[in-house]
């Protein structure tokens, strides 16, 4: 949801970080080049920057390979009695394939399922270059976003994310009472069983099953002293309000 004074790019990245699947759309590599719309996962590194896990095998895989040119499609409808009262995102930019051993471990910690094909010789990590963003937070809030806006400047942060992977296993290991009380009380989601899969500047991802959800930090972090504050001050802030 948008929150108060929030800027569209703040709005545009929430709604990214928040979803873990979006509809792609690229140009069929064909003559007749019909745009064409498929289903994919997505993670976001550290500056929103989409990053896919795709087949070589895919039409839309094949597509990118003639025209690297996509957009790609973040709805945060689901649920609403109007979804076109809803939010959504429509994010433009030029995918690349990338060898990143640090994305790849940040999108399979975000959709483990694909831990069992991602290995195949057929699939490669691709990030997305964007270039703008089309915002709908609803009836008359649309806007178009630039990319020096959109993407989280992250400079100064190369230590955070340097050290994600220790604070995700960190949390998860030795603190799962505290990400059990972020799902649940600040989130209200229901069910045991919730773990971290990454923490960026802006927030902590969530897992459980097939559920995710998202937890934004109050302010942004560029260390893991400061995400260890930011963490300690959420499970405090969980715990008063569970009268605990």
């Amino acid at each position: 949801m948008e929150a108060a004074g929030d800027s569209p790019a703040a709005t545009a990245r929430r709604l990214m970080r928040r979803l873990d699947r979006a509809a792609l759309a690229t140009l069929q590599h064909d003559a007749e080049g019909w745009p064409f719309a498929s289903l994919v996962l997505v993670a976001l590194d550290h500056a929103a920057c989409p990053v896919l896990l795709l087949s070589d095998l895919a039409e839309h895989t094949r597509n990118i390979a003639r025209d690297p040119r996509l957009s790609l499609l973040f709805d945060g409808t689901a649920g609403a009695a109007d979804p076109l009262a809803g939010e959504r995102v429509s994010v433009f930019g030029r995918a690349a394939a990338s060898e990143s051993p640090g994305l790849r471990d940040r999108f399979l910690r975000r959709h483990p399922g694909a831990r069992a094909y991602a290995d195949f010789k057929d699939f490669r990590l691709y990030r997305v270059a964007v270039s703008r963003a089309h915002l709908v937070a609803g009836f008359g809030r649309i806007h178009w976003i630039e990319a020096p806006e959109l993407r989280f400047d992250t400079a100064g942060t190369a230590a955070l994310e340097a050290r994600e992977a220790d604070i995700v296993a960190h949390m998860n290991r030795d603190h799962a009472d505290a990400v059990a009380l972020y799902a649940k009380v600040l989130l209200g989601r229901a069910g045991a069983g919730w773990q971290m899969t990454g923490c960026d500047p802006e927030g902590v991802d969530l897992r459980r099953g097939a559920e995710t959800a998202r937890l934004e930090f109050d302010s942004p972090v560029a260390d893991a002293e400061a995400a260890r504050r930011a963490l300690v001050r959420l499970a405090k802030h969980a715990r008063r309000a569970a009268g605990g």
